[in-house]
């Protein structure tokens, strides 16, 4: 049983838990990376740590520091234009 209504960040890794379980045999064969973030936007720290990488990568090409921080924005206003989608699809027409 999930703490979710407890603890920040549970169901994140809940999730995280489950996608290693469901994707376990695609390590033989491909590079695998799960990306669990919560509706309310606590991240599972193995996205943290690709967006980073690819945003050190990306400094690296642009020479631009801020690459990080720009990309988590991108990917939060995506969340959060995803989270307005579902709640918008809740109310019924008339």
């Amino acid at each position: 049983m999930t703490n979710t209504a407890r603890e920040a960040g549970a169901a994140a890794n809940h999730a995280a838990t489950n996608k290693n379980i469901k994707y376990s045999q695609l390590s033989n064969t491909h590079v695998f990376i799960l990306v669990a973030i919560e509706t309310g936007g606590t991240w599972h720290h193995q996205p943290v740590e690709l967006v980073q990488e690819i945003g050190k990568r990306t400094t690296n090409i642009t020479g631009d520091v801020r690459e990080s921080i720009f990309l988590f924005q991108q990917l939060s206003v995506a969340l959060q234009r995803g989270n307005a989608v579902s709640f918008q699809n809740t109310f019924t027409a008339s």
